[in-house]
């Protein structure tokens, strides 16, 4: 599993709150500089926690992403 920082949890937040945003989007909700929002979502990319489509982000996989619904779930894990 791969560690996660302060940045790493706020855009996950982020995104948990609204099912897809956008790079300018997540930098204001999350207050970071878009520099450091995006280093986080390309490494939440290449962990496959979320993708891009159209320029908007979304969470793929919630066991991943630390979403307490889902990681309950032994199938969803098993994914």
């Amino acid at each position: 599993m791969v560690k996660l920082n302060k940045v790493d949890e706020q855009v996950l937040a982020a995104l948990r709150e609204e099912k897809e945003l956008s790079l300018q989007e997540i930098t204001e909700k999350t207050g970071q500089p878009s520099k450091k929002v995006f280093k986080s979502l390309r490494k939440l990319f290449e962990n496959e926690m979320v993708d891009t489509k159209a320029r908007k982000y979304m969470i793929i996989n919630a066991g991943k992403a630390g979403s307490k619904t889902d990681s309950e779930d032994p199938k969803i894990l098993d994914e």
